[in-house]
């Protein structure tokens, strides 16, 4: 397994680590604003996953589209990437 994928899998783990630390935090009827705090960390760290797996897809179509002389690869960035930011 590659070093940027594992990466994501570890971050995916803390987040479900979070969102687990969250719904503890609500069962237990603790601080509202603490629970929305974490709930923002959550929402954070989602993002930044996106934006990582973005950024790894757009490197491979790029670097595909370079080798094979491929533009339809771009169109397909440029589709994720609307989806992504919508």
């Amino acid at each position: 397994m590659s070093e940027e994928r594992q990466s994501l899998l570890n971050r995916l783990k803390r987040i479900e680590g979070q969102v687990r630390g969250i719904s503890k935090m609500i069962s237990e009827e603790q601080d509202c604003a603490e629970i929305l705090m974490q709930i923002a960390a959550v929402k954070a760290a989602v993002n930044k996953v996106g934006t990582l797996v973005f950024q790894t897809h757009f490197r491979h179509c790029l670097e595909t589209a370079l080798q094979e002389g491929k533009t339809d690869y771009v169109a397909e960035v440029m589709e994720l990437l609307d989806k992504y930011i919508s």
